[in-house]
């Protein structure tokens, strides 16, 4: 192995390691909902908003903090987010109004957690990557995001378990300090980089060409299915397996087996898109979510059942993030990737708000999620089919102009 070799996998590594420590710690909350709510009797519905608008603000946050990357650079960007990561989280057990829960885990935990997307470390880290690697590299920090949440949420139900909700929330906290040392190094010579890799044309101009292009409209679309997915899943099945009479324990390794199997989607599709048109990869994963709902909606309720639609929903559950973050580069390179991506965030994080409020919502209603599910089929479909009109060239089409 070559001494490039080792930097890149190095650099991949730490950065994955960044996404790991804040899509864990996103996804463990869900496990203190009913904590919250029997603490502060504000109601499901109320915390489901409070949910909801973590969703949707982890999405505002993302073009903005893309916008500060891509002026001046991700190091100020990451290190301000990762402590306002940790003190946000430490801070939830002490919101014990509605008002409070939404400022500190709606908006303050949520803006921590945005800083840390997996486009602005793969814009961090593409300037010493060379362009042939930068799919297996964004399949390798998504796939980080999937073992963060492989290895936190089991902690966090541990942490419940033996010291309680609120000390588990403050040991959280701890573990979002361990981005720091991570960030420095992945972030090293970073700032000088981007003032040496400026090229004409401005950020302005960027939005406003993209804001035009329908491809990258039609892939903004189809991002939002995926975040209304991911957002009612992650806030809300807890829930459901309380109500099937389940043990709280089904949850939480149900979460784990999420994010282990999205290890191997992830890195599958980062492999699978170098040869082939990412529109198609991303078709096919969102057709695949609508049939595995399908069959756990008709499935009996048994632990084996939700383990392996885990282990189904897992392997395409970020596996959609690699090809739409290598489209976006695509449509309009790769110089202000980060605030390009961001926006098709937002699209994604407006799904997770109406994912995770009306999951709420629509359990209080009728005490049961059902109709849930066949909104996340329809919507799998939706997004199925909205990205086959894209207009994306083939690799080896692209690598012959290159040439």
């Amino acid at each position: 192995m070559t001494a490039q070799q080792r930097s890149f996998i190095a650099l991949a590594v730490a950065s994955s390691a960044v996404v790991a420590v804040a899509f864990g710690l996103r996804n463990s909350l869900g496990l203190f909902i009913s904590s919250i709510n029997s603490s502060t009797t504000l109601g499901y519905a109320t915390i489901s908003f409070a949910f909801a608008v973590m969703q949707l603000m982890w999405g505002v946050s993302q073009p903005i903090a893309g916008a500060m990357n891509d002026r001046w650079g991700p190091r100020p960007v990451l290190l301000g987010g990762a402590l306002l990561l940790a003190g946000a989280t430490a801070l939830i057990p002490f919101a014990t109004s509605a008002g409070a829960l939404v400022l500190v885990l709606g908006v303050a935990f949520a803006s921590g957690a945005g800083t840390a997307g997996p486009a602005i470390l793969a814009s961090a880290i593409s300037r010493w990557i060379p362009e042939t690697k930068r799919s297996v590299a964004n399949g390798m920090i998504t796939a980080g995001g999937s073992f963060g949440q492989f290895l936190i949420v089991p902690l966090a139900q541990l942490s419940i378990s033996t010291a309680g909700w609120r000390a588990a929330l403050v040991i959280l906290g701890g573990v979002a300090l361990l981005s720091v040392p991570l960030v420095i190094y992945v972030t090293k010579g970073a700032s000088a980089a981007y003032t040496a890799h400026a090229q004409a044309g401005t950020l302005k101009q960027a939005i406003a060409d993209a804001f035009r292009d329908p491809s990258y409209l039609l892939l903004t679309a189809g991002f939002f299915t995926c975040g209304f997915h991911i957002a009612f899943i992650a806030t809300h099945l807890p829930g459901v397996v309380a109500l099937c009479m389940l043990p709280p324990t089904v949850s939480a390794w149900s979460l784990s087996i999420i994010g282990l199997f999205n290890i191997f989607g992830a890195l599958w599709v980062g492999r699978h898109i170098q040869a082939k048109r990412m529109k198609v990869a991303l078709s096919g994963l969102y057709f695949g979510r609508a049939l595995l709902i399908l069959a756990f909606f008709f499935s009996p309720k048994t632990p084996i059942v939700f383990f392996i639609f885990s282990a189904g929903i897992g392997f395409t559950y970020l596996s959609t993030v690699p090809p739409t973050i290598g489209l976006v580069a695509k449509l309009h390179g790769p110089r202000y990737l980060a605030t390009l991506f961001g926006l098709v965030m937002l699209s994604h994080q407006v799904g997770g708000f109406l994912g995770a409020w009306l999951g709420g919502k629509a359990f209080e209603a009728t005490g049961s999620y059902d109709w849930m599910w066949w909104a996340d089929i329809a919507l799998c479909i939706f997004a199925a089919v909205v990205h086959l009109p894209i207009r994306e060239a083939r690799p080896q089409l692209a690598a012959a102009a290159a040439a």
